[in-house]
């Protein structure tokens, strides 16, 4: 199909789309078009239920997608092909991750303020840990068999001893953690979006460090760790990506991205860092090599702001759905049957 006859399809799809979609896809013609591509980018996706969507993570092990949502876990069988099914059942999901040598899941589970462990082969809880109010973001040490988990309105972190599935010790931070990352010589780095700065705790004696000012960083949520270059990446919601050195505890670059990131998505075997933004629908891969910079800006959906990586082939899924939006309004709702998972190879014409 000539780019011609593709833009005259992407303009009869916005005279018939909702308004919000709409808007979505005006803005991806114009990021081509300011991009120079010479192709609209036609993105592959996955469908799935109806309902909120959160944190994905993927297991290369299995093959296995999961996307934590509403009220259950997503769960996609990307090697077999198979349809999505909806596994356990939780208030809020945000966090999902797969855990250690166990065929169970950790969910956060924000409403109810617990963590869930779900068996992913049978679909049943096998347990449940009440934790700090409104847990989040949360990581997994696995050569220690910790988790640590987020607390957003407690201002707390819950340190999960995995083996005996229970809460060890609470860390007392500040109201507003988002998402953490493990660092190196056992420090833990967790973005607060209220306060603008990563909160810091030595995990090795579970006690709260200094933290980092963001300067210029308004709402830090989304935060991967590199390791090779001891370096942060944070997304921030006024349009900016912080670079921070871990060992000097400063700021030491800014990039511009795109509006309403969630996520850091760091691809180490690739060098390179990539935030999804759901604001204006558009994936910015960041090239950790040399000095860091933003190399490419793909075109995905308005909506698509969290993700994760098959680091084996470099895939990445996007959780999103269409909405209906209006002016001003900050969670506007979804459309019926809409709810679906992008795939993006960034290496490939989608």
């Amino acid at each position: 199909m000539s780019v011609i006859s593709r833009l005259l399809l992407v303009l009869l799809l916005l005279a018939s789309a909702e308004p919000g979609f709409a808007e979505s896809l005006s803005k991806q013609v114009a990021l081509q078009a300011s991009s120079g591509s010479s192709e609209i980018n036609m993105l592959k996706n996955l469908p799935g239920p109806d309902g909120r969507y959160d944190y994905a993570s993927f297991d290369e092990a299995t093959g296995h997608l999961y996307v934590a949502r509403a009220t259950s876990v997503t769960d996609y069988d990307i090697k077999n092909a198979s349809a999505a099914k909806s596994i356990g059942h939780i208030a809020h999901g945000h966090a999902v991750l797969f855990l250690p040598h166990s065929s169970d899941l950790l969910v956060t589970s924000g409403e109810d303020s617990t963590v869930r462990f779900i068996d992913r082969n049978t679909g049943h809880q096998t347990g449940q840990i009440t934790v700090g109010t409104d847990p989040d973001g949360a990581v997994i040490d696995t050569d220690h068999d910790i988790a640590y988990v987020m607390n957003a309105k407690s201002g707390t972190v819950s340190v999960i001893d995995l083996s005996a599935r229970k809460v060890v010790k609470t860390i007392v931070l500040k109201p507003g953690l988002e998402f953490p990352a493990l660092g190196k010589n056992g420090t833990l780095f967790v973005n607060n979006e209220d306060e603008n700065e990563i909160e810091t705790i030595d995990t090795r004696r579970l006690t709260a460090g200094s933290s980092i000012v963001l300067a210029d960083c308004t709402r830090p949520s989304g935060l991967a760790y590199d390791a090779v270059s001891d370096h942060l990446i944070s997304a921030c919601a006024n349009g900016k990506a912080a670079l921070v050195s871990a060992g000097n505890r400063k700021v030491i670059g800014l990039l511009d991205i795109g509006s309403k990131p969630d996520a850091v998505i760091l691809d180490a075997h690739r060098r390179r860092a990539y935030i999804p933004c759901g604001g204006n629908g558009e994936l910015d891969e960041i090239s950790l090599v040399s000095t860091p910079a933003v190399t490419k800006r793909i075109p995905t959906e308005f909506g698509a702001r969290t993700g994760a990586l098959d680091g084996q082939n470099g895939t990445l899924y996007l959780p999103t759905a269409r909405y209906l939006q209006t002016a001003g309004e900050k969670h506007p709702p979804m459309v019926a049957g809409s709810f679906h998972v992008l795939v993006v190879n960034p290496d490939e014409k989608n």
